[in-house]
């Protein structure tokens, strides 16, 4: 347990510091990219509309998810996409066949009673 506890740890630290260089891609680069684009770093003032003297902005929720896309994106390109790579050449250095998929007994038996059936017919 105690290793468990340990690599839990080491995860959130190197996590957290990671999460500085992903914040720096996006607001460093791909922002100001987006901003070349559109003309505006962020969405803060589009589709404003005033209700009774109070400001309904879509524009921040259109900033958040676009931040999110581009965090998720840096992340998946960056990290998870170079991992899958680097775990199936190593898989093909020693040798390893990728596992294939258990088929589902229920879906088996259904199979084979399509088999039969269409056999019959």
């Amino acid at each position: 347990m105690k290793g468990n506890v340990l690599d839990l740890a080491v995860a959130v630290i190197i996590g957290a510091a990671f999460a500085q260089v992903v914040n720096a891609l996006v607001q460093s680069v791909l922002m100001p990219a987006i901003s070349a684009l559109v003309g505006s770093p962020d969405f803060d003032s589009f589709a404003m509309v005033t209700l009774n003297g109070n400001d309904i902005r879509f524009g921040v929720l259109l900033t958040a998810l676009v931040n999110f896309l581009l965090v998720a994106a840096a992340v998946y390109f960056a990290i998870v996409l170079p991992l899958n790579k680097m775990i199936e050449a190593r898989n093909r250095c020693l040798g390893i066949a990728p596992a294939d998929e258990e088929t589902d007994p229920q879906v088996q038996l259904l199979t084979e009673i399509r088999d039969a059936l269409h056999q019959r017919s």
